[in-house]
């Protein structure tokens, strides 16, 4: 394992002493968050954890079942207690970029229904403005097209639709991923999250804003654990 995957796998172990016995838990998706799910579950066979986790995917789904981490329906929950989750960017005031993992729509459902969130992330995902890695927004099959040209029309970039081969990545919910190249540019994320939202087509939009509590970061000096000053965990 090199030393950038040994500093993910340190932070997503290190985001679990947030989790104590009882807790609903949202799991997210993506690599750093994977070894989160992982410890869990090391967790509940080895030192006797009782939660259930509620996945925001269908590969971490996958996992949990794994891992045996016991999983139910958001649906039956009133709440949750906590989500664990990954980030593509996060800038200075704990607003993120998601959804390079496709699975943006689940994973705000999940962190909308959750009295706080810990977001897993290496020091590369750190950043002054968001906008460097491109703007996931996910979209409805139906004339598609129509709706990236909306999409191109507000955002004054290139958006395209994401592509698997031939076809369009298809997420969890059947729907499709257009990737709006912004570039670092979107200083005023809050402002505009309800404008994309607002165009017909749009499902949701990976603009998580007053969302993240606090971010467990991996640096080259080791892991550090930022937290939101307006957030609701206090370490």
């Amino acid at each position: 394992m090199d030393r950038v995957e040994l500093l993910k796998q340190q932070a997503g172990v290190d985001a679990c002493k947030f989790v104590t016995n009882g807790m609903k838990v949202g799991l997210g998706t993506g690599s750093t968050v994977r070894y989160t799910v992982m410890e869990l579950g090391r967790r509940i066979a080895e030192e006797g954890l009782e939660i259930v986790g509620v996945p925001t995917s269908l590969a971490t789904e996958q996992l949990a079942n794994k891992v045996g981490i016991p999983l139910v329906e958001l649906s039956d929950c009133s709440h949750l207690d906590i989500v664990i989750d990954g980030a593509d960017e996060f800038d200075e005031n704990f607003n993120l970029i998601k959804g390079g993992g496709a699975a943006l729509l689940r994973e705000k459902i999940v962190a909308q229904e959750s009295n706080s969130m810990v977001v897993v992330a290496d020091e590369r995902k750190m950043v002054k403005t968001l906008g460097a890695f491109p703007l996931p927004i996910e979209i409805t099959p139906f004339s598609y097209q129509a709706t990236i040209r909306q999409l191109t029309k507000l955002l004054d970039c290139r958006v395209n639709c994401r592509m698997s081969g031939d076809n369009p990545v298809v997420t969890d919910n059947g729907n499709y991923i257009a990737d709006a190249h912004c570039g670092p540019t979107l200083t005023e994320p809050v402002e505009l999250e309800p404008r994309i939202l607002a165009i017909a087509g749009v499902v949701q939009v990976g603009l998580f804003n007053n969302m993240c509590d606090v971010v467990i970061l991996a640096k080259d000096s080791g892991v550090e654990t930022m937290v939101n000053p307006n957030g609701r965990l206090i370490t």
